[in-house]
């Protein structure tokens, strides 16, 4: 699965355990393997600017998802196979993230790696505009976390 991470924000972020975090969700989550994602770590104002043209709302939030293409998940047996499906962008504010994850009382790596997933369902169909949908989409969300942490655990990484 490729998976681009770009970091234009002045705030280090892990990079490779985010690259590894998508990696684990997608697959998880049974996606194409050949399905591209992009994660780009903005700025508060570059944020702000995103939120405001995109979700009509003033002042930066901690993510937004821009889906791209469609996954090819229905094909024939004859058919050849499938060629790079662009799953689309993540986009993530780690300013932010370490307000949000003090007022949590998290880590501030668990506050982006939950924003992250959170991102990636929001690319592949999953929403919270009513309660139903908040439930299964915040269902599955702690689900692919709590299998992240696990297989952490077991590989010993705190990555």
């Amino acid at each position: 699965m490729p998976i681009e991470i770009a970091n234009e924000s002045d705030v280090p972020v892990d990079e490779a355990g985010l690259a590894a975090l998508c990696s684990f969700v997608l697959a998880d989550l049974g996606v194409n393997p050949m399905a591209e994602l992009s994660v780009l770590v903005v700025d508060v104002e570059y944020m702000a600017s995103l939120n405001e043209r995109w979700m009509g709302e003033t002042g930066p939030t901690d993510v937004l998802a821009f889906p791209m293409d469609e996954l090819d998940t229905a094909r024939r047996p004859d058919d050849p196979e499938p060629g790079p499906s662009l799953l689309g962008d993540v986009v993530l504010c780690p300013a932010v993230a370490v307000r949000q994850a003090s007022a949590a009382g998290h880590s501030f790596e668990d506050e982006v790696h939950l924003l992250t997933a959170h991102g990636i369902l929001h690319l592949l169909g999953y929403d919270h505009g009513d309660p139903e949908e908040e439930r299964e989409m915040f269902g599955v969300q702690a689900r692919v976390l709590q299998s992240w942490q696990a297989s952490r655990r077991e590989n010993g990484s705190s990555r």
